[in-house]
């Protein structure tokens, strides 16, 4: 019994001490979670839970993990699936059920369909503009979670509406959550070379050279999926004033402003330049894209419906809710003191005794529970104050929140058992093992930085997890290969942005807010065109900022 909970220290290369014939076994695990979601079309719960078990079995079989500690490592990451990113989207999603409820979010998708009947017009609003906008303030899921219902109240076919939420959930990523996965890479890479510039502000700087570039095309892309040719054709204008408004917001945010409050600005900027372009141009015609079965009693009579500005000021009332209390939450002082016990508390993954392969234990083995600053819990609070607002009965909320965990209980499996395979793989060495493997192309590595951001993005769902699994390797790979290690560790962040809308979790999250739990695989090959297409520009992009054509993007030091 001892051995089985044995500490455990990382070795990279533990087949035949090579490092490229380890990787082999390393990538099985992914490798098995992508086919059968792509290839297999396997309900993404029961992919997340059979991509566990091979991690486990190469964790022990082959890195000679202690099937205890192996066993730990599944049940923190777990645990981390559902505190803190289960827990924000469960809560969000119970906010918008009390807009349902109270009959209130109709009022809010007639108020959105006055500024524009065109769908293609709304989804650059509600997708994009307003995706942005909860992308900057929770995070984790949020805006897939969000956008996507109300697309379907818009009246789009659930398919379509998965795949616009989980495309337009990519350029504001990297400074969601008041930027939490750039303060993440900030923290861990400071230590991975001498170089002052590896900090928050100039890593954020960094970022906002980068993911503008998506910025300006993810709008054109989303109309392009909903209308074709058509869409770009007719509605082009709009979109490309959405996208450059955000790109240039983005970048002036990140690099003059504030790195915290660079989606909040970009998002809530790019929106009233779409509203203010409305005002003067609307598409030449507007097609009715709609379900077969359009939301609402009978579609015709909800879509003329007037509404008074007071019904309309109580149907955003929830998202104004939601800015004013993440806001004070992330004031200064406030955000100190809430980091202290006893509202957060830091605690050894019991049992857990893991060492990397320098000899220190683990970062990733403590385990921090912020139970009163945590999104999901100021969620809680932005829906008490919801339900008062919009006069829900406490009974009513009580039930909605019941039906809530109801519906999204295949997307708690998927998340719980997929956060527990990147832990398993973080804490077994496997990531370290493929991360080793791809620095070791060298100068190469410039192309591929951003695919292994993307890679750690497809498995955690994260992209502040994915800067914590691969930022001080991208920082130390750059030492070695003589490349600029801000560089590679934006690379990391930006890159893993696409990766994004292939998670299993946002994938789970949005087939289960659509009703087409289990068809996770239907939605996963609508959009991974589109994801490794973008995928593609971003590592161009970061190749050319690594040359002489356009270093001179790269922030100096002062």
């Amino acid at each position: 019994m001892a051995i089985m909970f044995d500490q455990f220290q990382i070795v990279t290369d533990p087949v035949g001490e090579s490092v490229a014939v380890s990787a082999i076994f390393a990538v099985l695990p992914l490798l098995t979670l992508f086919v059968l979601l792509g290839a297999v079309r396997m309900r993404a719960w029961l992919a997340g839970v059979i991509s566990l078990v091979v991690a486990l079995v190469v964790a022990v079989a082959v890195y000679s993990m202690p099937a205890g500690q192996a066993l730990l490592s599944a049940t923190e990451g777990a645990a981390f699936g559902f505190f803190p990113i289960l827990w924000i989207v469960i809560n969000a999603i119970w906010v918008y059920n009390l807009t349902v409820v109270s009959g209130h979010f109709d009022v809010l998708r007639r108020s959105m369909e006055r500024v524009s009947p065109d769908m293609r017009v709304q989804a650059v609003i509600v997708a994009f503009c307003f995706g942005a906008l909860l992308e900057a303030l929770a995070g984790f899921g949020t805006p897939v979670a969000v956008t996507v219902v109300m697309l379907m109240a818009l009246g789009f076919r659930p398919i379509k509406a998965a795949a616009v939420a989980l495309i337009a959930n990519t350029a504001p990523v990297a400074f969601g959550a008041l930027a939490t996965p750039i303060t993440t890479l900030g923290t861990v890479t400071a230590g991975a070379a001498d170089d002052p510039r590896l900090n928050p502000d100039t890593l954020g700087a960094m970022v906002g050279r980068q993911t503008p570039v998506l910025a300006v095309v993810v709008p054109l892309v989303l109309v392009a999926v909903i209308d074709g040719k058509r869409g770009v054709r007719q509605t082009w204008p709009v979109a490309l004033v959405g996208g450059l408004v955000f790109a240039g917001a983005q970048f002036a945010a990140s690099n003059y402003i504030s790195v915290p409050l660079t989606d909040i600005i970009a998002a809530l900027l790019s929106a009233a330049a779409v509203i203010l372009l409305l005002r003067v141009w609307r598409p030449a015609e507007s097609p009715d894209l709609s379900a077969d079965e359009p939301a609402g009693d009978g579609g015709v009579a909800v879509r003329t419906r007037r509404d008074t500005n007071a019904e309309v000021l109580r149907a955003y009332a929830p998202y104004l809710i939601i800015i004013v209390i993440f806001s004070i939450a992330n004031l200064g002082p406030i955000k100190s003191l809430l980091a202290e016990e006893p509202w957060t508390v830091t605690f050894g993954w019991p049992g857990l005794d893991v060492l990397g392969a320098n000899g220190e234990p683990l970062a990733s083995t403590t385990f921090t529970l912020g139970w009163l600053p945590a999104a999901g819990t100021l969620m809680i609070l932005a829906g008490i104050l919801t339900a008062a607002i919009l006069r829900v009965r406490p009974a009513e909320a009580i039930k909605a929140y019941g039906r809530t965990y109801a519906e999204l209980r295949h997307a708690i499996v998927t998340v719980m058992a997929v956060l527990a395979l990147a832990y398993v793989l973080n804490q077994s060495g496997q990531t370290n093992t493929l991360g080793e493997f791809l620095a070791q192309t060298g100068g190469i590595f410039l192309f591929l930085s951003s695919i292994l951001g993307w890679i750690g993005v497809a498995v955690t769902g994260s992209d502040t997890s994915a800067n914590a699994l691969f930022g001080a390797l991208q920082v130390q790979t750059a030492a070695d290969a003589g490349l600029d290690p801000v560089l590679l560790a934006a690379a990391n962040s930006s890159g893993g942005v696409l990766g994004k809308m292939i998670s299993p979790q946002n994938l789970a999250i949005a087939a289960a807010a659509v009703g087409m739990a289990g068809k996770e695989g239907d939605i996963f090959r609508r959009v991974v065109g589109w994801s490794v297409g973008l995928l593609l520009v971003m590592c161009v992009l970061v190749t050319l900022q690594g040359t002489p054509v356009l270093d001179w993007m790269v922030p100096t030091a002062p």
